[in-house]
């Protein structure tokens, strides 16, 4: 499948509601963007990888999103291909190139989907393959999860977010998340609107009493150390279909079977979010 023909299927599915508008909510959240979010994101990959991994290192984003971590990457000395399916994202990665790499070979940025076995066989092997809350929007997980496998050199490594399994919770998020990319817009704000007094409200009540109006707001950025917005998360997280859960011990099991150490493991405590895991592919 070429870049027009990924692009038509993307438009489609979201003008269908079958699909969220990932790239459009990118968009917004690009203006926000600051050299400390920057800082923030490259902790984070530091953080899981290790202080100075990536420097001369192959780095594959997949589902490169707004392209923070691409940029995040390339900042620390990796080789950076990013690839998104959504066009809209394509062309947020490709903004944040061009201001602060413009012209730079080490970073290719393009369209392809993360279910597409021809287009993933042409990339070859990476050092790292990086995919943060990408796979369970694929709306086939499992074989997302699949794809990777090849793609990560032997002793390299692979940093997963995939969302964590609720239960009946997760299967009430899933009808939720259908419904909002399904209705007209009106709706989508009421949607928004209640989950965000479910999420933020008590927490900026809080903070209210405390004395300190909205820090928790303001200082979202740092919580997590991954540089994002509260509101344009919230949007990604309310909107965000297709949408699959699994449990840690599900992944775990998964990539143990197919030649896989885990190397970093870190759980939302059996609630709401994604549970991050770092594997090292074994030799052999």
């Amino acid at each position: 499948m070429n870049d027009t023909a990924y692009a038509l299927s993307a438009e489609r599915e979201i003008a269908s509601g079958e699909r969220f508008s990932f790239g459009k909510n990118w968009s917004k959240f690009l203006r926000e963007l600051n050299d400390e979010r920057i800082a923030l994101a490259m902790a984070s990959l530091e953080q899981y990888l290790g202080k100075g991994y990536l420097h001369g290192k192959s780095f594959l984003d997949v589902g490169s999103g707004s392209g923070l971590f691409s940029l995040a990457a390339r900042r620390l000395g990796a080789r950076v291909f990013s690839f998104d399916y959504d066009p809209q994202s394509v062309a947020c990665t490709q903004e944040l190139k061009k201001r602060y790499f413009s012209d730079d070979p080490e970073w290719v940025v393009t369209q392809g989907s993360a279910l597409d076995q021809d287009f993933l066989h042409q990339l070859g092997q990476f050092d790292v393959v990086y995919s943060w809350g990408v796979l369970h929007h694929t709306g086939d997980m499992w074989r997302a999860l699949e794809n990777m496998v090849p793609l990560v050199k032997p002793d390299g490594k692979l940093y997963i977010a995939i969302y964590n399994d609720q239960g009946k919770w997760s299967r009430c998020w899933l009808r939720i998340k259908k419904l909002y990319c399904q209705s007209p817009v009106l709706i989508k704000y009421i949607i928004l609107g209640i989950v965000f007094i479910r999420q933020r409200g008590i927490r900026l009540m809080v903070d209210l009493l405390q004395g300190r109006p909205g820090y928790s707001w303001r200082n979202y950025a740092k919580k997590g150390g991954r540089g994002m917005s509260p509101w344009y998360d919230l949007v990604d997280w309310v909107g965000g279909y297709p949408f699959e859960v699994a449990k840690p011990e599900e992944i775990f099991d998964f990539y143990y079977q197919r030649g896989f150490l885990l190397d970093k493991l870190k759980t939302c405590g059996g609630k709401l979010g994604c549970n991050e895991f770092v594997f090292i592919r074994l030799k052999g």
